[in-house]
């Protein structure tokens, strides 16, 4: 093999899990999806303030019209209302208990880099203080839980991220790629070869069954997909895949959904935005059915490194903000409710006279969540997140 062919077959291959435990089903009912939407999404028009005229006189052009009006916002309570976009997915589940919305939510990071602050929420350590990169949040979760009963976990990306870093061994794959390996039977073999009598040998065998035992479950799916034109590059039957490997595999995923900068064009109820949130809701609903009887044991919680200005820009987008709004959806929550510390929304409120203030610090939301989710003890929740007061909003 030619050293860039072995390097693009290494890439391609996911990172090492522990053979022994690979094929044995979660040891507890819990299950866990963290959503990820990479470029910090619009949270002001997901979640929309109804009840702010501040808001429409700051977005004359990309508001969303207020409930009962042509294209208007789907009502939750008399302040706020959801993206019409999300009528056929997220709203029902909502009105079943099934959803919940935390606005002003998250990271107290000013950088407002991409980079930079998806980086401190997947590390999910204190601002203050040096950062540890060889360590995120989920990989310490799984860490904290695998000291009396197996916790797998799987992030279904390209590269192992950040947030699954650390001692815990956690395999990656992309699945909208399944059906289309980087390396083939021969390729294998020479890689196995390659490493056979050195300390890598056994992670490399191991790295290769995760993918071999991911797309034997996922060949008939996938044959059917084709008959019914269902498009793999969809976040939809993405998600579908996530929940038939999460329903008896793996306890803990992570997947990434990119596209949300927004500073040119977003649209209002119709446009890009809309068709991201259409496309992102249908995944998550589908998501949820394929769960099954296991949705009722399913977490799933949804966020973006910042929000955005909460005025439109001169190109009738937005620009890079400060809080957000996380989702939390499943099966057995206590749903239905806009959830957190919140304000009224004025020009008075804003941060810095332009973003959403945090009033939700995301490893306080994100503590109390994980510690109700999967028993935390106190000893437990430090280690994911240390020094957080986690707040506990009920819903789990």
């Amino acid at each position: 093999m030619k050293r860039r062919d072995l390097l693009k077959a290494l890439a391609a291959a996911p990172l090492l899990s522990h053979v022994g435990t690979l094929l044995a089903a979660p040891a507890t009912d819990a299950r866990l999806l963290f959503v990820f939407l990479r470029g910090g999404y619009d949270a002001n028009n997901l979640l929309v303030p109804t009840g702010s005229d501040f808001y429409y006189a700051s977005r004359p052009n990309i508001a969303i019209p207020k409930p009962g009006q042509e294209n208007g916002a789907l009502a939750l309570d008399a302040d706020w209302a959801l993206h019409p976009a999300l009528r056929d997915s997220i709203y029902p589940m909502y009105q079943r208990g099934e959803a919940a919305f935390v606005p002003f939510a998250g990271t107290n990071d000013l950088t407002r880099s991409h980079f930079e602050t998806q980086d401190t929420i997947e590390l999910g350590q204190a601002l203050e203080g040096r950062r540890d990169f060889r360590s995120g949040f989920l990989n310490r979760l799984v860490h904290s839980l695998n000291g009396d009963r197996t916790q797998l976990a799987m992030a279904f990306t390209d590269q192992l991220p950040l947030i699954f870093q650390g001692s815990a061994q956690v395999p990656n794959m992309a699945l909208r790629s399944v059906g289309k390996a980087g390396i083939d039977a021969r390729q294998s073999r020479i890689i196995s070869a390659m490493y056979a009598g050195t300390p890598l040998q056994q992670p490399v065998k191991e790295g290769f069954v995760v993918r071999d035992d991911v797309a034997k479950g996922l060949i008939g799916e996938m044959a059917s997909a084709n008959r019914n034109a269902i498009s793999s590059k969809g976040f939809e039957l993405e998600a579908q895949r996530i929940a038939r490997l999460m329903q008896d595999k793996y306890n803990i995923g992570f997947v990434d959904v990119g596209g949300w900068d927004t500073h040119v064009g977003q649209g209002a109820a119709q446009g890009y935005l809309a068709g991201r949130f259409e496309e992102l809701g249908r995944g998550l609903a589908a998501f949820a059915q394929e769960m099954g009887d296991e949705w009722r044991n399913t977490l799933v919680v949804v966020v973006s490194e910042f929000g955005r200005t909460f005025r439109e820009n001169g190109n009738r987008g937005t620009d890079h903000g400060h809080a957000s709004v996380y989702w939390v959806l499943g099966g057995g929550l206590r749903g239905k409710q806009v959830l957190g510390e919140q304000l009224a929304l004025t020009q008075a409120n804003l941060f810095q006279n332009r973003d959403m203030p945090v009033l939700n610090e995301y490893r306080a939301v994100l503590g109390g969540l994980l510690q109700r989710t999967f028993s935390l003890s106190p000893a437990q929740l430090q280690q994911v997140f240390a020094g957080v007061k986690p707040v506990d909003l009920r819903l789990v």
